[in-house]
């Protein structure tokens, strides 16, 4: 059985060090609750596996919440307090909708926002236990899904080859939001942070330490619709995260994002140009749904769904 060494980081500075330190055989550890699952079903070949695990849990005062010119989160901020935050729910409603709408509670009350960000991609052929398919995530060659059941698959194309979907909630509502992604070596916007094969574009040694979300515009309205096969715990099948300014009467700037159905979140110039200039009414809702994806294209037909999906879920964001 694979045995890993478990290492208490005690600062930022410390876990960045670590990182380093072991390069490649390191993986850290925030909640756990995708890490642990991951390193359970062994979808890795054994030179993938990790020897050492750093823990982040013991680095002390990195789950705050709190207003300075903006909200500001630890990235150890638990999930369960984000959504149920005063802070979060009396300027950034849709952070907090977002973090009550993932898995169970338990599991909001130990997953952390920033492990939640860099979770792993969630395709069945790239998790199936003891690495029994072979792709391009773990080393091999090809997407398996493309010939497959591709039904949970992007249908806005391939990164590297590779076709499974960003599945994080909260990711299209931080890019909606313009928020900033703060590790221990640099500071990204969060439209930029995400990469479509591993995640996100941190190097080597670098870690998630704090979320900015700027105050959104006065007047302005979010809104947030995630379509699951199980509402109540399921990763999205499609999602959608909007900020329109104002919230009545002509438009004037808008942000539409897609999640789970691209390699990465989707913010969709396309479905802003459909709004700015309009006022709000069902016909608008449903031709920035219609914009937003005009340039998706299934696989075949198991993620065919996911177009129209998508398009609902722009308009329910939207009209919520």
């Amino acid at each position: 059985m694979k045995t890993f060494t478990h290492i208490n980081a005690t600062t930022i500075a410390d876990a960045g060090a670590k990182l380093t330190q072991y390069g490649s055989s390191a993986m850290l550890i925030a909640g756990g609750t995708d890490l642990i699952s991951f390193l359970k079903t062994r979808c890795l070949p054994d030179a993938q596996l990790p020897k050492y695990i750093i823990n982040l849990k013991t680095i002390p005062n990195l789950d705050y919440i709190k207003e300075d010119t903006g909200l500001k989160l630890g990235a150890m901020a638990t999930l369960d307090k984000i959504a149920f935050s005063p802070v979060v729910l009396a300027k950034w409603p849709i952070l907090a909708a977002a973090a009550r709408g993932i898995a169970m509670w338990q599991v909001r009350t130990v997953a952390t926002i920033g492990g939640n960000l860099c979770a792993k991609k969630r395709c069945w052929y790239y998790r199936s236990t003891w690495n029994k398919f072979q792709c391009v995530l773990n080393g091999g060659t090809g997407c398996p899904a493309v010939a497959g059941n591709h039904r949970y698959e992007s249908i806005f194309g391939a990164t590297n080859g590779c076709y499974a979907v960003d599945p994080n909630d909260m990711a299209p509502v931080l890019v909606a939001l313009s928020a900033k992604i703060v590790t221990n070596k640099s500071t990204y916007d969060a439209e930029k942070f995400f990469d479509g094969f591993k995640v996100t574009v941190m190097g080597a040694g670098e870690l998630v330490t704090e979320i900015q979300v700027p105050v959104p515009p006065a007047g302005s309205k979010q809104g947030w619709y995630k379509a699951a096969e199980r509402q109540a715990i399921d990763f999205a099948s499609a999602s959608a995260a909007t900020l329109v300014t104002p919230a009545t009467g002509t438009i004037t700037a808008a942000r539409v994002v897609l999640g789970a159905v691209g390699t990465t979140p989707i913010l969709s110039a396309a479905a802003a140009t459909a709004l700015v200039g309009k006022t709000m009414s069902e016909a608008t809702a449903e031709a920035a749904g219609t914009a937003a994806v005009a340039t998706a294209k299934e696989i075949g037909p198991y993620n065919k769904y996911k177009i129209q999906m998508a398009k609902g879920c722009v308009k329910k964001a939207l009209l919520s």
